[in-house]
């Protein structure tokens, strides 16, 4: 069943507060009746909306892919965004209800794999705990390292233990040496054809995507999910063509080309903001691409036939769309 573009209301059934500052929702449908599945690696945009704050937001499914009576996602509280996860923790009470789009996959687990290294680092954990769940029902080797600033702010443990994966669940806690994740050695350790999946802060996600290259782990064995990112968008001014609506407008040096399309009438969806959740990607049919988003994987940033319009730019004087 196709899920993606499926817009559902579901009740927050149970919240729980973990440490950390991290919210557990669990969502159930109004009626009781099961929803649709999903896959390990799947997440929900959910639209958060209250007073003048009015987004949609990306949370990665958490629970059981198997569980079919609820959908349980993981909510940071940062008090460092844009005011979407500030909202959600004070409108999320029991009872409550959320709109929802999905669940959408963009972080697939391939469970062919002979051995699966999982890094979650803070919130990054929560898609982790979904494909460990699906690893453990499989039976595969896998290793899922959660990485966190301390002990007193590791979120789930009481979930891991419940679910039976403590045994395949290392800590790793920056202020404490003897915890603190060795890199070097688990991906000198990791089983030919191994695959790795790694999600948390940037800087996290980067240094470990960067060490796995050097070991020689190939980046088609490389998958990453990144919940937001620092995305500049400044540059100069260019031409930007929509050419399916006939309209061409220019893109200015710290404007957006889906901000400059909507002032010409051109609507593009437009949920993350930040590159990240692939929903503004469009077909790019002529013009050279200035990638900007996490969202694309690098050969598909090679081939240079779309582009995620809500960060990306063009690299030349004209880019044509076809929107």
């Amino acid at each position: 069943m196709d899920t993606a573009n499926q817009r559902l209301t579901l009740a927050i059934d149970r919240r729980i507060d973990e440490p950390g500052g991290i919210a557990r929702l669990r969502l159930r449908s109004l009626d009781g009746a099961p929803l649709a599945p999903f896959t390990a690696g799947a997440h929900l945009d959910v639209h958060v909306c209250d007073g003048e704050i009015d987004l949609w937001r990306q949370y990665s499914l958490c629970s059981d892919p198997q569980a079919s009576e609820y959908y349980e996602i993981g909510v940071l509280r940062d008090p460092n965004s844009r005011g979407g996860s500030e909202t959600l923790h004070r409108i999320a009470r029991e009872g409550n209800i959320l709109e929802i789009e999905g669940p959408r996959n963009h972080f697939p687990l391939h469970e062919e794999a002979p051995h699966s290294l999982l890094f979650g680092g803070g919130i990054g954990v929560t898609p982790m705990m979904a494909m460990a769940r699906r690893l453990r029902a499989l039976g595969k080797e896998f290793t899922l390292h959660y990485c966190t600033r301390s002990r007193s702010v590791t979120a789930f443990c009481g979930e891991v233990e419940a679910a039976g994966l403590s045994d395949v669940v290392v800590y790793h806690h920056d202020d404490e040496f003897e915890t603190k994740l060795d890199l070097n050695a688990e991906l000198a350790a990791a089983r030919e054809g191994a695959h790795l999946y790694v999600c948390g802060p940037q800087g996290f996600m980067d240094w470990v995507i960067s060490r796995a290259l050097e070991f020689g782990i190939g980046d088609e064995r490389i998958h990453r999910e990144f919940f937001s990112a620092d995305v500049d968008v400044s540059g100069e001014n260019f031409e930007v063509v929509a050419e399916r609506s006939g309209v061409s407008v220019s893109v200015e040096s710290e404007e957006t080309i889906a901000k400059a399309l909507a002032k010409a009438g051109v609507k593009v969806d437009v949920k993350c903001e930040e590159g990240v959740c692939g929903t503004c990607v469009a077909d790019v049919l002529e013009g050279e691409i200035d990638h900007r988003d996490h969202f694309l994987t690098e050969e598909e940033k090679r081939e240079g036939e779309m582009m995620c319009v809500c960060c990306s730019r063009a690299k030349g004087k004209r880019i044509v769309l076809d929107l």
